[in-house]
């Protein structure tokens, strides 16, 4: 599925209300960022080049009737759609003054919101853009990730619309599926490359460590603190900060991350002072993040601020397609590295790469033509070379028994042969008579 080139701001304090318009647009092929405050969705608006609003009107603190005059003067030229589970006369006569194009109420159906998005685009008034689509023409690459298939494509499709702007981005995927690239896509692709980019597993460092290693600390702020110490997001400003299984954050490294997205500032630990920051983070896991916050282990209000927009990165298995294109990469790769040579694979050796589950994703794949280069004896990988837990095997019935006769008589004839067909010592062994194994031989 081929996303079309129109991004949709989502604002509403009802995250429920998010979700399921999110998904209703994604179902339209629409891609869209979403917000739960006004203060996000303004800080969104500055980011990211948006081509339409869609906001509630009753929200806390701040409603939609100033985000709507506020995108009326600072985005002229942006349409604005209101969803409201309050209406009244007085206020949709109030929407419209404020250049709204169209006002629905909720619930509403799927077919009633793409509607309404039509009539917003129809009426958009001509603006420049600076988003830019995917080449339609089959790419290998994009920047490190390796792939022409469609899934991967989608991929790239998010990562084109999220480069040039410094919007959270959330990476779910498998162990070894390449999150980490894709968030190194983001940075490397747009225009922030030359800025840093800082990566950190989360799940690598002691959770009482990870606190003071992300944030810094002053001198004295706690025993062995001798000297005042940058962290890691002080490292990535004006770039980004990958923070890798972030499902392993303890409650209080959540807490401050979770100031560091809403106010855009950090207090080092023992510091009375907050630093401005000018970042993007990006954060990845292969946990299911909702199922840790029914657990409170995670904070679901950190959850709705990670998830701005959302990389489903999917498993090798998914990406059939790919596996020789990853493959030529690793055997250039390691060819050179182990024998200093170009590398090759034979076709049957290929495809027995192409039917493996790849429970492992790619990091699996890399691993295995690895060791295949160093077993080869030949510039050329073959059959042999692969590990035996990849090539077809034969799954015996077990459930076929024989009868106990069956068993007795061949147990009895092992027993003689060891004996050296010595009666006497084998009925000895069997615990009968000499009698009794006479009749059972006959």
């Amino acid at each position: 599925m081929t996303l079309k080139k129109e991004n949709i701001l989502i604002v509403d304090d009802d995250v429920n209300i998010l979700e399921l318009i999110q998904r209703h647009l994604y179902d339209l092929n629409y891609h869209s960022y979403k917000a739960i405050s006004v203060k996000e969705a303004i800080q969104i608006l500055k980011d990211t080049e948006i081509d339409l609003l869609i906001t509630d009107l009753k929200m806390p603190e701040v409603d939609g009737f100033q985000l709507i005059k506020y995108v009326s003067e600072h985005f002229p030229a942006l349409p604005k759609l209101v969803v409201t589970g309050y209406p009244s006369l007085h206020d949709a006569v109030d929407v419209m003054k404020s250049g709204a194009v169209d006002y629905l109420v909720k619930p509403f159906t799927k077919e009633e919101l793409k509607e309404a998005v039509a009539k917003s685009f129809s009426q958009k008034l001509t603006k420049t853009t600076h988003n830019k689509v995917l080449n339609k023409t089959d790419k290998q690459s994009y920047g490190e990730l390796i792939g022409s298939s469609k899934e991967l494509k989608k991929v790239t499709e998010i990562i084109d619309r999220v480069k040039n702007n410094k919007a959270t981005v959330f990476i779910q995927g498998e162990s070894g599926t390449g999150k980490e690239l894709v968030a190194r896509a983001i940075h490397y692709m747009g225009k922030f490359a030359r800025a840093p980019f800082i990566a950190v597993n989360c799940a690598a460092i002691p959770e009482t460590l990870l606190e003071s290693e992300l944030f810094g600390y002053v001198k004295g702020a706690f025993t062995g603190a001798d000297t005042n110490r940058n962290g890691f997001f002080q490292a990535a400003n004006t770039g980004t900060i990958f923070l890798d299984e972030i499902g392993n954050a303890s409650l209080a490294v959540q807490a401050r991350l979770l100031r560091v997205l809403q106010e855009k500032e950090i207090t080092k630990i023992g510091a009375q002072n907050a630093t401005k920051l000018d970042i993007r983070v990006i954060t990845a896991t292969n946990s299911n993040l909702l199922e840790l916050i029914q657990k409170k282990i995670f904070r679901e209000d950190l959850y709705y601020r990670l998830t701005v927009v959302q990389i489903e990165v999917p498993p090798l298995r998914n990406r059939i397609s790919d596996i020789p294109l990853l493959v030529d990469k690793f055997l250039f790769k390691y060819g050179l590295e182990y024998k200093d040579q170009f590398i090759k694979i034979s076709i049957d050796a290929l495809n027995i790469l192409k039917r493996h589950h790849w429970q492992g994703n790619i990091r699996e794949l890399e691993n295995v033509v690895q060791q295949a280069i160093i077993l080869a004896d030949s510039n050329t990988i073959e059959v042999k070379d692969l590990p035996e837990y990849l090539k077809f095997k034969i799954n015996f019935n077990e459930t076929s028994f024989a009868s106990l006769k069956e068993y007795e008589k061949k147990y009895i004839l092992k027993v003689l042969e060891a004996t050296g067909n010595n009666k006497s010592k084998a009925a000895e062994i069997l615990q009968i008579d000499r009698k009794t194994l006479r009749q059972k031989i006959q």
